[in-house]
């Protein structure tokens, strides 16, 4: 793990805004995203922030809570993050759906995505037969999730409805291990029958840090994006000109980061966001 340069701590302290992750970053919970657990130095490096005036969200890859629920959780765990003060894929496919005029998606997923797109007025329904949409988009769908639910998804795939994942993320971070993510197994199934681009509207597409950007009102150039995935947050900063900073908490861990191309490689590899805090505050 090296030692941050004076430049990239330098770079940190200029930056205006952070974009947090939660599983595996700030939290871990269980396989069903309960019993949320702060992890070492997170409640210290958000109460950091808030301190020093700096803003901050969080954007999960989950979706089985909404936003709200989300902020809600997590302060129930100690980490104070304000009411509007988290994001998901929701929130990002929200304002895509809304941009390209779709008003009827179906939605193979729970509340955690319907409300948010039902505030932004979409329409939403379930896999259900013969009802024409817009688009088709999947998320937190596991127990829920039938053969019959996979063939309505296709045939509307099929008859031309777009589709939207909220992640394509393998594995997410859990206290009992790494557990697989239900929108990229819907996705292989849905892009290998019906051939058709699938699009990430959760990291670490552009979409979702343009997203939090908006919501902090701030340039993606001005934020840091700190994360415990290789392939997500790091990769999503680097596109977005962002501060990208790695932990080790989650689904990476201290040898994820090493030897990488420089398009992929964190500005900050560091063991954890308490680590992180004090570089902020030294």
């Amino acid at each position: 793990m090296p030692e941050p340069t004076p430049a990239v701590v330098d770079r940190l302290r200029a930056v205006r805004g952070f974009v947090l992750d939660m599983d595996g970053t700030l939290v871990l919970g269980d396989r069903d995203n309960r019993g949320l657990a702060p992890l070492p130095g997170a409640v210290e490096f958000v109460t950091a922030l808030a301190d020093r005036g700096l803003a901050y969200c969080t954007y999960t890859n989950g979706t089985v809570k909404t936003p709200e629920q989300c902020a809600d959780a997590l302060r129930q765990a100690g980490i104070p993050v304000p009411e509007n003060g988290a994001l998901t894929p929701a929130s990002s496919a929200a304002e895509e759906f809304q941009r390209r005029g779709y008003r009827r998606v179906m939605v193979l997923g729970g509340r955690g995505i319907t409300e948010p797109l039902e505030a932004a007025g979409i329409e939403t329904l379930p896999p259900v037969r013969g009802e024409p949409v817009d688009a088709v988009m999947a998320g937190w769908y596991r127990q829920e999730l039938t053969f019959e639910s996979l063939e309505v998804a296709v045939e509307a795939v099929s008859a031309g409805a777009a589709f939207y994942s909220a992640s394509q993320s393998p594995y997410f971070a859990t206290s009992e291990g790494r557990a697989l993510g239900s929108s990229r197994a819907i996705s292989a199934v849905v892009r290998d029958i019906t051939g058709c681009a699938v699009t990430v509207v959760g990291k670490p597409s552009l979409l979702a840090l343009q997203t939090a950007g908006r919501r902090l009102g701030l340039a993606s150039s001005d934020l840091a994006v700190v994360g415990d995935d290789p392939d997500l947050e790091v990769p999503m900063a680097h596109a977005g000109g962002a501060l990208a900073v790695a932990v080790h908490t989650g689904i990476g861990h201290a040898g994820s980061f090493t030897g990488l191309p420089d398009d992929v490689r964190p500005h900050l590899d560091l063991p954890d966001v308490g680590v992180l805090a004090g570089l902020l505050t030294a």
